[in-house]
This record gives C-alpha cells, structure tokens and sequence, in this order.
C-alpha cells in the first residue's frame, strides 16, 4: 500500500499543495479546488496495484478535481476510473453530460479527457483505474457508456466487485493471485462498457462481447504456450478461425499484434524481475514465444524504444 496523502500528518499551511499533488499523482493534471479552508480540509488516499489494474480509496472534505482541455493534451496513458461513491454525492460533467452518482453509485471517467468532478462535505469513493489499452473497447463505447451504466447487467456485481477490492486491497494487493485479480477486474470493466455502450441495432450482439473476453482471458493464461495460434484459440472456443478474426476486428484489434503485445509486456516484466536475472534474454524471448531471438530484439525496441539487454540493466540498476 501506499499512502498518497494523509492530511492529519501535514502542518495546515502545507495541506492545499499536498493534496493538489497527491491528485494529480492518483487521478490526472488538474485544478483542485477546496470547498473548506485549509485549517478544516482533510483528504487520505491510499492506493495498491493489483497487476494491470490500480486500486484507490479516498476520503475528503468537500473538492472538485476540474480539468481543462489545456491539462488534458499533457502526455498521459489513456487511463479510465470506474469509482463507487462510498460517502456523499458525486456531481461528474464529462463529453456534455452530467451525472449526479449517489453513495453507493458507480460512476466511469475517462481520466485522459477534460472533466469535472466534485463532491460537498465528507466524501468517499472506492477506484478501480485500468489502462485503456487494456479494455480493447473503442472510446465511442465508454462515452456511450457513462450515463447508460443501470442499464448494464453487471452493474451492480461491478458496484460490489469495487468496494470489496477496495475495502480488501492490502490483503489481495500481497496474495499470489494479485496479477490474476488484476486481469479479472480489467475483464469485468469491460463486459459492463460493452453491455451498457453498445447501441441495440448497430452494435454487436451481446454474446459475440462476451465470447471475446473469454477469448482474451484464454489467451493471457497462455501466452507462454508455443503452441498458442488463431487456430487453437478458435478450437477452444468451437468456434471457427474465420468468425474469430470478425469479432476481433469488430472489437477493432488485431489478435495477432494483441498477443505479441501481451507476450512483449510479459517479457519485459521478466527481464526486469529480479528472480529471472540468471535467464538470458534469449530464453526469456524463447519463454514468451519468440524463437528468433533478433526478431524480438526488433519487436521489443519498437515497443520499449530499448533494446532487452538495455531495459534489464535499467532495471537492475533502479532496484
């Protein structure tokens, strides 16, 4: 865990900058603007990583976060919150619509784009943050569904999906099923984008996204399989290899870049970690499905803007 901002800890003349830096760190470059006065504002965030995913949990007196169109083209990883209101109502404005999330309400935010968001008085929220790139969903479909989520049949198994990994995080973040959890949440996000942002008629069926991210929850638990192919994927799902490359397409990805994606980051991870630091570059490229080990070198550089070797000892030298 890590505690982004304890206020109580801070002389009052410190807590205004504290805190703006505190959010900007959580959330994204942004005004934050309080509604008491220093001497009575009080904000804690604590934060813990569960693989891909990023878990908050906030308290504060009275805030608005508002970020401008200035802010918003400022280098970021497209980044999205999925935030239940634990105390207090939420006012959010995003992409010209408004939404006033009660406690116990779910609210999305697209964390890249201008927005503005505030609550009056004591507030809370829980968080979960996923990596846009991670979703594999369109940003048309997460603005569709911002203000159509209690339409959403998981709506409410994601409102408790949150609050309880928020509420558990110090003991999951530390489990050996972390990077597992983190996947799952990631998954979960996206089955309620996919049900609450598609349009009826020019969307796809319900069942073709649902059969997607069973396909994508298959691949990343075998990324490390030689034999993993558009052919076996298809086979598993008894679907055909022709219906597989449509519904990726309509998700609007490639499956084979998505999985040397996924199996790069893999590798990358590797190299850095401390417990592989006797594996040569090779086998880790072998390991993750790259049997030439130039064409990962090229691979990885194209990625990472570093070669392998170059990332391990960057690596090794931070630790």
């Amino acid at each position: 865990m890590t505690v982004l901002i304890d206020t109580t800890e801070l002389p009052v003349a410190e807590r205004v900058d504290a805190v703006y830096t505190a959010m900007v760190e959580a959330v994204a470059p942004c005004y934050v603007i309080h509604e008491a006065p220093a001497h009575t504002l009080h904000t804690r965030v604590e934060e813990w990583q569960l693989g891909g995913a990023r878990v908050l949990r906030t308290s504060s007196s009275g805030f608005r976060l508002l970020r401008t169109p200035k802010q918003s083209r400022k280098s970021m990883s497209p980044m999205i919150a999925l935030s239940v209101q634990t105390r207090a109502a939420g006012r959010h404005v995003q992409y010209a619509a408004e939404q006033l999330v009660p406690p116990g309400g779910l609210m999305i935010a697209d964390l890249s784009a201008p927005y503005d968001f505030s609550w009056s008085g004591a507030g809370g929220a829980a968080t979960l943050q996923v990596p846009i790139d991670q979703l594999g969903v369109p940003v048309d479909v997460i603005r569709r569904a911002m203000t159509r989520l209690p339409a959403s049949p998981v709506y409410n198994l994601v409102i408790e999906h949150v609050r309880r990994i928020t509420a558990e995080a110090a003991l999951l973040s530390d489990d050996a099923g972390a990077l597992e959890l983190g996947s799952a949440s990631i998954e979960l996000a996206r089955a309620l984008l996919v049900s609450a942002g598609r349009s009826g008629a020019s969307g796809r069926p319900v069942l073709a996204e649902i059969l997607l991210t069973r396909v994508r929850e298959y691949v990343r638990a075998r990324l490390t399989d030689p034999d993993l192919s558009p052919e076996s994927v298809a086979a598993a799902h008894n679907i055909s290899v022709r219906y597989l490359y449509k519904i990726c397409a309509q998700a609007g990805f490639s499956l084979e870049q998505w999985i040397i994606g996924e199996r790069l980051r893999g590798a990358r991870d590797e190299l850095a970690d401390p417990a592989a630091a006797t594996r040569t570059v090779a086998v880790i490229a072998r390991r993750w499905g790259f049997s030439d080990p130039t064409h990962f070198g090229r691979r990885f550089r194209a990625a990472y803007g570093v070669t392998p070797s170059a990332w391990r000892s960057r690596a090794g030298d931070e630790r």
